[in-house]
């Protein structure tokens, strides 16, 4: 479960979260949208205890984040968008290293470990140092990395940059799989139809502020819009994209003339 009360947070003058409340029951995947600079990713260092609110309070797995922030972090998977990991070790040496410190037994996380990297096609290259891996297959591990302790409530950040498709609709089909489990899954996109597809509810933010919160169906419906993507671009005063390719494309063929 994640419940978000009235969280505010600033840089300074600039206000990154402007009052954000929402809440996240156990089974639910629930989907954070926004343009860039719109709160997501503020949203999910505080949720994660990587940062202070100014204001506002936030639990997770029943835990407060500023109060408890090592029982929120020991009931929690996390992939960040972009992740750094050990590239001098293996897959295999980094996720028993990850079990370390949640302290599994050794038997369930090598379990674990060889089932996690079976199923994300890891197996054959589990004992090569990951300096030598692509933006993809290193995801592949901090995927694996996040569900190796079985946590309560999974908190990812573009969790499928980099994948190919078979291992896309794999993450996609497991997520679905933990929420039928009870497990809480925050799911942070840019992609809107990946989101529609699989999150049960989303929140659009914009500016630090809520614009609004309910099922894809909803969403559309309230804006009168005919897709989730002209909802969106309409909720966050986006710019035509019609309008913009034209601009471009009027640009490149004026630069063509010339050349």
């Amino acid at each position: 479960m994640i419940d978000v009360q009235n969280l505010t947070h600033r840089y300074g003058s600039l206000v990154a979260l402007d009052g954000l409340s929402f809440r996240v029951e156990p089974g639910e995947i629930f989907g954070l949208l926004g343009p860039n600079g719109a709160g997501k990713s503020t949203t999910v260092r505080i949720l994660t205890g990587m940062m202070k609110p100014t204001t506002g309070r936030a639990r997770v797995a029943g835990f407060d984040v500023l109060a408890e922030p090592l029982a929120v972090k020991q009931r929690i998977g996390y992939v960040p968008e972009s992740g750094a990991l050990y590239d001098a070790l293996t897959p295999e040496e980094y996720l028993h290293f990850i079990a370390l410190l949640y302290h599994l037994d050794d038997r369930v996380a090598a379990a674990r470990a060889d089932e996690l990297l079976q199923v994300l096609d890891l197996d054959d290259v589990r004992a090569k140092r990951m300096i030598e891996f692509s933006k993809g297959m290193k995801q592949k591990v901090l995927i694996a990395a996040s569900l190796i302790h079985a946590p309560d409530v999974l908190i990812l950040d573009e969790p499928l940059n980099g994948l190919d498709a078979n291992v896309a609709l794999v993450v996609k089909e497991l997520l679905r799989g933990l929420a039928a489990q009870g497990r809480t899954v925050l799911f942070c996109s840019h992609i809107l139809d990946v989101v529609e597809r699989i999150c049960s509810r989303m929140l659009i933010l914009d500016k630090g502020q809520k614009v609004v919160e309910g099922t894809a169906l909803e969403i559309v419906r309230v804006t009168g819009r005919e897709t989730l993507e002209d909802a969106f671009a309409a909720l966050t005063d986006a710019r035509d994209a019609g309008r913009v390719a034209a601009e471009v494309l009027r640009a490149l063929s004026r630069s063509s003339e010339r050349a």
